[in-house]
């Protein structure tokens, strides 16, 4: 039988081993998918759970919960789209002077990455967790920030009621 130290050492290097070839696989935008979705889960599930707790549930409002999360997954499949599109357009000749990397599709996975921090964290704080103050405050200026740095000028409106 192996020691337990080095029992843990191969186990770490296994998932070492698997998280290189995953990123080797898709990369970075990989990695900030599967972020937006872990988030997008989480606060399915928090605000399911804030629901619950203040004993507000309804299937008809989590059923709402379902077709806006649906409706962020097209909004990310149109993102990732318009990358591709662009870079066709640039592949066939037309030359913009600089390289094209993807855009659109990191913006607006960071853009739900942040709406769906600061959801979770107003679930905890309806769930009687205390927040501090200033995840709460710079979650909403750093979305805030996105939102003016890439033209969005209408205030984004929060995911608190997808319960």
């Amino acid at each position: 039988m192996m020691p337990a130290p080095e029992k843990a050492t191969e186990i770490k290097a296994a998932i070492a081993a698997v998280l290189a070839f995953f990123t080797a696989l898709w990369g970075w935008l990989g990695w900030a998918v599967l972020v937006w979705i872990f988030c997008f889960l989480l606060d399915y599930l928090s605000g399911t759970a804030a629901a619950r707790k203040a004993g507000e549930w309804s299937s008809s409002i989590a059923r709402e919960g379902v077709w806006h999360k649906l409706g962020e997954i097209f909004a990310v499949l149109v993102a990732a789209l318009c990358d591709i599109a662009l870079k066709i357009v640039v592949s066939s000749g037309l030359d913009l002077g600089f390289e094209l990397p993807t855009l659109i599709t990191p913006i607006v996975l960071l853009w739900y990455i942040i709406t769906e921090l600061g959801s979770i964290a107003e679930n905890a704080e309806k769930m009687g967790a205390p927040v501090p103050r200033w995840i709460k405050n710079g979650l909403k200026q750093y979305r805030e920030k996105i939102d003016r740095d890439h033209g969005d000028t209408e205030p984004p409106e929060t995911d608190a009621g997808t319960n």
